[in-house]
């Protein structure tokens, strides 16, 4: 196949959609962890949850938009208990516990939904207003992938107004950064958690809802997800929310020129990625003591 000037650019423009994701998976996952300190090994679930609940919302509904709303409030939903009577009370006992709660409720999650949808999942399909493709002026190019990216510079954008820009985004950060501070001055430091658990598990759902129709829906589509919203984490620092965005693009970004180059090694390609990134900067290229700062 010859490597045209045009196709790089084709698959630049798709790296950047499937980075989008990624970015948005990592968003969650960072939230959480670099407010909670917990690892989030569930996340993977949620975002597995959020594809079959996005598409049952659809049928339900027959509206694409419409779904796209219920479902990180669902998901959200499921957070906010989960944080509750799952996490909450193993808060101070060492990093490991939660981890191995999550790592325990990512299973109950998959299993539920095999009895509830099937072992071998559902069909989705791209919503018929974003169906075809865009002339770009170098190729035509999906018109939802290009939905993916525009739809994540929004929850970016929202998200860092939430954090910047409000009373509790303050809140927020001045409970990241000292927890028994924020007691002190009367926050209830214990509502402030529950809602960015809540916050991160709605991101992981509202980003499997959006890459569904991108690919195959089943119990066991978030293990492997998963493993890749990790990379983009400890790639673009532990935490670090503007690391995740970063590093989610750029993840997306190699494992797709790769794919193009060397389709062999596409899926090596972002490990690899993230052992260099590692030797040079352990902490990742945003990592930092806290995750807003």
């Amino acid at each position: 196949m010859d490597i045209t000037a045009s196709l790089v650019a084709l698959q630049l423009v798709t790296g950047i959609a499937l980075g989008a994701v990624y970015a948005l998976l990592a968003l969650g996952l960072s939230l959480i962890f670099g407010m909670l300190n917990v690892v989030n090994f569930a996340h993977g679930a949620f975002f597995m949850v959020g594809a079959f609940i996005g598409l049952y919302f659809m049928g339900l509904t027959g509206n694409f938009w419409f779904s796209l709303v219920l479902t990180p409030l669902t998901v959200g939903a499921i957070g906010l208990v989960t944080e509750r009577f799952l996490v909450r009370p193993l808060y101070g006992r060492g990093i490991d516990y939660p981890l191995l709660l999550t790592f325990g409720l990512s299973w109950v999650l998959i299993e539920a939904m095999r009895v509830l949808f099937g072992i071998e999942g559902l069909p989705s399909s791209t919503p018929a207003a974003l169906r075809g493709a865009v002339d770009l002026g170098f190729g035509y190019f999906p018109k939802y992938r290009l939905f993916l990216i525009f739809a994540t510079a929004v929850v970016v954008l929202a998200l860092w107004l939430f954090l910047e820009k409000t009373r509790y985004g303050l809140i927020v950060r001045a409970g990241a950064r000292d927890g028994e501070i924020c007691k002190v001055l009367g926050i209830d430091v214990a509502r402030v958690w529950l809602v960015v658990f809540g916050i991160g598990t709605a991101i992981a759902g509202l980003s499997g809802a959006l890459a569904a129709p991108t690919r195959a829906v089943n119990p066991e589509m978030g293990v492997h997800v998963l493993a890749e919203a990790f990379v983009v984490t400890v790639v673009g620092g532990m935490g670090s929310l503007p690391g995740a965005v970063v590093a989610g693009l750029l993840v997306g970004v190699v494992f797709a020129l790769t794919a193009l180059f060397a389709p062999d090694l596409a899926e090596l390609s972002i490990f690899v990625l993230m052992a260099g990134v590692l030797l040079v900067r352990p902490q990742g290229l945003f990592g930092k003591s806290s995750a807003f700062g």
